[in-house]
């Protein structure tokens, strides 16, 4: 599955668009997380474990958005993007979307 956030692939040729696919994940951080979150908001630097449950809902999402791609016979999505919104507080969605597409 090629996956591009460009309209084309260079050097391949769309032969059909198949549609709009989409993947996301809704993630909570723990209380004590939080708890930590905001002492390091305080004396400032990355918060590292929020770092790494973003990174991990980015995949999931985009599993979930390739899942989707090949499930309608597709062999790439092109025009990918990633959307972050806050569900509620210290919940957020990972949103990411794209074009699939048949290449020849």
């Amino acid at each position: 599955m090629i996956i591009v956030n460009t309209d084309f692939v260079p050097g391949k040729t769309i032969k059909e668009i198949v549609g709009l696919v989409k993947g996301n994940t809704v993630r909570a951080a723990h209380v004590g997380k939080d708890i930590l979150a905001a002492f390091r908001n305080i004396v400032g630097g990355e918060v590292s474990d929020y770092t790494k449950m973003i990174a991990e809902s980015r995949e999931q999402s985009l599993d979930r958005m390739i899942e989707e791609a090949e499930k309608l016979g597709a062999n790439a999505v092109i025009n990918i993007r990633f959307a972050t919104s806050e569900v509620m507080s210290s919940a957020a969605e990972i949103l990411v979307y794209g074009t699939a597409v048949i290449l020849e």
